[in-house]
């Protein structure tokens, strides 16, 4: 690889880290459940592009670094939807414990 390109790339990384932490630090809280869906849908994205890599006619150490991809992209979309469904109950209204209104 082109060292030219490498710096190029950790530039480029390091300045999305940057303006991701930026961007999630400052969403109101009232925002937090859409921003996580759209970063779940991102995460399919790159699920998607993990596998591609993982079965495509790459050498070993493609695939090793593909499947590595697989499973921790696959982490990320369950543990998002997981944490996005304990958020949203958070907004259901509770119905009353009718059991205790009877046993007075």
């Amino acid at each position: 690889m082109n060292p030219a390109v490498l710096i190029a790339s950790v530039y480029v990384f390091a300045l999305a880290a940057f303006l991701g932490y930026q961007v999630i630090s400052r969403v109101p809280p009232l925002l937090h459940t859409p921003l996580m869906s759209a970063t779940n849908a991102i995460s399919g994205i790159s699920l998607i592009g993990s596998l591609v890599m993982a079965g495509a006619h790459y050498p070993l150490v493609a695939h090793l670094l593909g499947f590595a991809a697989v499973t921790t992209a696959t982490i990320n979309v369950v543990g998002g939807f997981w944490i996005t469904d304990r958020m949203l109950k958070m907004f259901k209204k509770r119905e009353p414990n009718t059991a205790k209104a009877v046993k007075r």
